[in-house]
């Protein structure tokens, strides 16, 4: 009788630690994807190991991921090797959980091997995962545990505030509110001058020897990153403010929010060129540089500009302005100063393909496509980029074998990774100590992929309030099927699915949206749905 109790406590505890959606009749079945984290384990040479290693890589990976099926298996493989790597760089410390950008230990980084640069992207991806503790910890490291939140420019309050749009915690983003505003306060007396814009170098955008970086003194410059991250940082502080009732604080950087988009797009918007573009500061005047760059996007990743502004757009499909086999450049290929070098700085945001700017560039079209009235480009352009971006995540090896990866920075023409090449052979064939050692840039977790597929083709729209949106960017006929399936949402578990014959998934035939199991909204064909959670 003793031991049947203990069973029923043990069945009823874990069943209300797992929630009621993990109870649920899901569609897909992790076994079956099983075999591309076997594949990937052994075509891996583990040289960094952290919290998860290979071997327990899917027994994580199979209870914390959301489950993507597609036609594409080129696309599907490159979505579950960049859950695969996100999972290397999850590390446990004195201060709690955080992720790092760098497997091996690297000169320039912070406590524990961290830096804030790519902690946005981090919490951007991270933010599918189904338990909320790891970003939860790493969010309360850069401001309690020790972090430099200030090392790079950061977009920190807003990439927060996007991870509890998943996860729902208004305890959690209140508490950390004080902590967020100090961050912002001490952004302004250390880049914000009398221009009323934010400014920055090169090397601490994170984008070291860039075309208009070279015009300013010391490499500054006042450009469209620092200023759109200040601005979503703000927007978001006025929104968790909100949250805790202040409404001091709500007004106040509402009113800052307002105050730097105005500056952007006033000051960075250049009318000729159409295109945001870099103020070089220190050279006694205010002339924008003559060169676009891929980070003039950046505003849109936090959907600043008006819809006049959305002509930037063809640049990025023009041969001569970013496109290009691998990833779009850095540095528009029409202009003069466009190099890809395989000599000097191993790191050059002058025409390479970066991930890390591929991604600010997917999530900024993707919001230009769901918030904007415009003609200029479609979802075939958001598929085609996205596309290219899971082809460029490749590399063949010495034996010939293609295996997935992800590095540095990508010769945009042949797919080559620059920095490994550099780095491979810098001392006389041997791996440079002093630039990281072996095989610095495996592995490299400085940008995101799997929020593309969740939040932008599949459509998955995240939000602080129960109406939820769900907008596919996946062309009209591309796809008979696919299916993301174990989504956490707000404490619930989404599937989303789209099965044209209905004999697929036998769910009926259309697209459909499902919460704890129970189809909630559905239509003929993909569309944008609005639901209620």
């Amino acid at each position: 009788m003793k031991k049947a109790f203990f069973r029923w406590c043990a069945v009823f505890w874990f069943g209300w630690l797992a929630g009621p959606a993990l109870a649920q009749d899901f569609v897909l079945q992790t076994e079956t994807f099983k075999p591309y984290v076997t594949a990937f384990n052994e075509n891996d040479e583990e040289l960094y190991k952290q919290l998860i290693p290979n071997s327990k890589a899917w027994a994580f990976l199979s209870q914390q991921i959301p489950l993507f099926e597609c036609p594409d298996k080129q696309l599907e493989q490159t979505y579950y090797f960049r859950w695969w790597t996100f999972r290397k760089h999850l590390k446990q410390t004195p201060a709690g959980y955080i992720v790092t950008e760098f497997l091996p230990d690297v000169g320039w980084a912070g406590k524990y091997n961290s830096i804030n640069c790519p902690a946005g992207h981090h919490f951007y991806e991270g933010r599918w995962l189904r338990d909320d503790r790891y970003l939860k910890e790493y969010a309360r490291f850069w401001f309690r545990g020790g972090g430099s939140p200030r090392a790079y420019s950061s977009w920190a309050a807003d990439a927060i505030s996007a991870f509890g749009k998943v996860h729902s915690d208004t305890a959690f983003l209140t508490d950390l509110l004080p902590d967020l505003v100090t961050d912002f306060q001490e952004w302004e007396k250390i880049r914000l001058d009398s221009t009323g814009m934010f400014w920055q170098t090169d090397n601490r955008d994170g984008m070291e020897i860039s075309i208009a970086g070279l015009l300013g003194q010391k490499n500054e410059g006042y450009r469209a990153t620092i200023n759109s991250y200040m601005f979503g940082n703000a927007r978001a502080l006025a929104t968790i403010a909100q949250m805790a009732g202040n409404k001091t604080v709500a007004n106040e950087y509402t009113r800052k929010a307002a105050t730097i988009r105005r500056q952007i797009l006033t000051r960075l918007w250049d009318d000729k060129a159409r295109f945001f573009k870099v103020i070089p500061r220190g050279t006694g005047s205010l002339v924008r540089a003559d060169v676009r760059e891929l980070h003039g996007f950046t505003p849109w990743y936090f959907s600043i500009p008006e819809e006049k502004h959305a002509v930037a757009w063809a640049q990025l499909t023009d041969q001569q302005g970013f496109w290009a086999p691998y990833g779009p450049t850095t540095a528009e290929q029409r202009h003069p100063g466009f190099q890809l070098l395989y000599e000097g700085h191993e790191c050059q945001w002058n025409g390479p393909s970066w991930p890390f700017s591929t991604t600010i560039t997917l999530t900024a079209l993707a919001n230009l496509l769901n918030d904007y009235n415009q003609k200029v480009l479609g979802k075939r352009d958001f598929w085609n980029l996205l596309l290219a971006y899971s082809r460029s995540q490749q590399r063949i090896r010495e034996d010939g074998r293609r295996v997935p990866w992800i590095d540095e920075n990508l010769n945009p023409y042949t797919g080559d990774w620059i920095s490994r090449t550099r780095l491979s052979t810098m001392e006389n064939g041997s791996w440079s100590v002093k630039k990281g050692g072996q095989e610095r840039g495996k592995d490299y977790n400085h940008s995101a992929f799997c929020d593309h597929v969740i939040s932008g083709l599949i459509g998955i729209r995240p939000s602080h309030t129960n109406e939820l949106v769900i907008n596919p960017l996946l062309p009209e006929d591309t796809w008979d099927y696919f299916c993301l399936d174990r989504v956490p949402y707000h404490g619930k578990m989404l599937t989303v699915l789209y099965d044209k014959t209905g004999k697929k998934y036998g769910k009926g035939i259309g697209f459909r949206v499902f919460v704890n199991g129970i189809e909630k909204a559905s239509a003929a064909r993909l569309q944008r749905l609005t639901l209620s959670i």
